[in-house]
């Protein structure tokens, strides 16, 4: 019955929004309706202070994590009370207080960041699993090879899940891909995978539950690919007319709430009487909340708001005072060195810490400036990568969710080019988006007078 609640609620939410959407209340949605299986199964499936990264149509992940509906609401509503201070709309946010991490429209980052989370539960010992959410679409992207690669090569505890919807957009799956399955290309990667009925709550649970167990105790990661249908647009503008309208009929039978429902009625869980009570039950629930949201004040803008939210605040405390220090003593040092040594000075300092970069380990970097670092802190914080500096920088941002610091070294400044969107759009605005910092440098060299354009 709970189950049942959990599943009905994201897709009750959903309708009222589309009306209100159709009122001009809210201006965009994203709906997952007819995916809610996969979203919620999964979601209950995992302790609640293990992080999430969903996408555009995994509401069951924020309602199963208990995030008031007045919140929600004012999020939806672009409100400046709601989780992004009314600068972004839809499920483009997330909640460190949730363990949800917000999104950007960018798919394939959200595997990287889960990367570094199951990173720092692995350094700690603890017995925890991320998990990471794409769609059938997202997995063409390099970041999504480079997640899994990496997670694969480090042995991380997490869980990829695809949403196999038949769509990217408007685009089929058989102008996406060419291997049968998604799942299959787990191979590839030489970790576990499934192929599951995206469409069966107990499935769905019972699945990740399993796998959850499987990456912990094995210390791997895991690929489940989950078969499912959109009934509605990517978004509401683009509408399904592309659709085949047989299709559209053959995925209605699925539909993981009715099944559900028939489920529970027909083993004497549930009766007709109690279904009309827990829709009835949600339905007042919604309309209260979002009769509280749409009587909330206008956005009246701030420009020194905006301006001191840019940059996450520094405490006192981390910035140490010169008289903690030892006496400086003036040397005349390369800047190499210089570098090296603050370098080594932080990973003291912090006991967590964690280097990455290639052939940063015992080769000691490209110029040398990590030599001999491996031996004093070991391969699991000084950490050679493969080449993929995308998913190294969203692995630094997934350390940072988990308060562990890190620096991401490029071999050459000419290399961050490839890691622009993570640094662009998620460790620069993720503060100013929804509150969370990104304790993370990012450190390369360039010049020198080599005249290496």
């Amino acid at each position: 019955i709970s189950i049942y609640h959990s599943l009905l609620l994201p897709r009750m939410i959903e309708e009222k929004m589309l009306v209100l959407l159709r009122q001009g209340k809210i201006s965009k949605w994203f709906s997952g309706i007819g995916q809610e299986a996969i979203s919620v199964g999964a979601t209950l499936a995992m302790e609640k202070d293990e992080w999430i990264m969903p996408l555009h149509r995994n509401l069951g992940v924020f309602t199963s994590r208990n995030m008031p509906l007045t919140d929600l609401f004012k999020q939806w509503q672009g409100d400046i009370t709601g989780y992004s201070k009314a600068r972004e709309r839809s499920f483009h946010f997330g909640s460190k207080a949730h363990f949800v991490c917000g999104m950007i429209s960018h798919l394939g980052p959200q595997l990287a960041i889960a990367d570094g989370v199951a990173l720092a539960y692995q350094q700690r010992g603890q017995q925890k699993c991320a998990l990471a959410f794409t769609g059938d679409g997202g997995t063409s992207e390099g970041d999504f090879h480079e997640a899994l690669n990496v997670a694969a090569v480090w042995n991380l505890p997490v869980i990829f899940i695809i949403e196999n919807n038949g769509y990217g957009l408007s685009t089929p799956t058989n102008e996406q891909y060419k291997c049968e399955h998604l799942v299959d290309r787990a191979k590839g990667y030489g970790i576990e995978g499934v192929r599951i009925d995206g469409n069966n709550i107990l499935e769905v649970y019972n699945t990740i539950k399993s796998v959850r167990s499987y990456c912990i105790q094995h210390q791997k990661p895991y690929l489940i690919e989950c078969d499912t249908f959109r009934m509605r647009g990517h978004e509401e503008a683009s509408g399904i007319k592309y659709v085949p309208k047989e299709l559209i009929e053959q995925w209605a039978f699925k539909d993981p709430i009715k099944n559900y429902e028939n489920y529970l009625v027909s083993v004497g869980v549930l009766t007709n009487e109690m279904i009309a009570e827990t829709h009835a039950g949600i339905k007042e629930k919604i309309e209260s909340d979002v009769s509280q949201v749409m009587d909330s004040e206008n956005l009246i803008p701030s420009v020194e708001t905006e301006l001191n939210d840019l940059y996450a605040p520094v405490r006192e405390n981390d910035i140490p005072a010169l008289n903690e220090l030892d006496q400086p003593v003036v040397q005349h040092k390369r800047f190499i060195e210089s570098i090296s040594d603050a370098m080594r000075a932080s990973m003291h300092r912090y006991p967590e810490m964690i280097i990455m970069g290639q052939d940063i380990a015992e080769y000691g970097g490209a110029f040398k400036m990590t030599e001999g670092f491996v031996n004093e802190f070991g391969k699991d914080r000084i950490r050679n990568t493969p080449i993929c500096e995308s998913a190294i920088v969203g692995a630094a941002l997934g350390l940072s969710l988990e308060g562990i610091k890190s620096v991401m070294e490029m071999q050459f400044a000419d290399f961050v080019t490839v890691g622009f969107n993570q640094i662009v759009n998620n460790l620069a605005k993720i503060h100013y988006r929804w509150g969370q910092n990104a304790d993370v440098v990012v450190r390369m060299p360039t010049g020198a007078g080599v005249g290496a354009g």
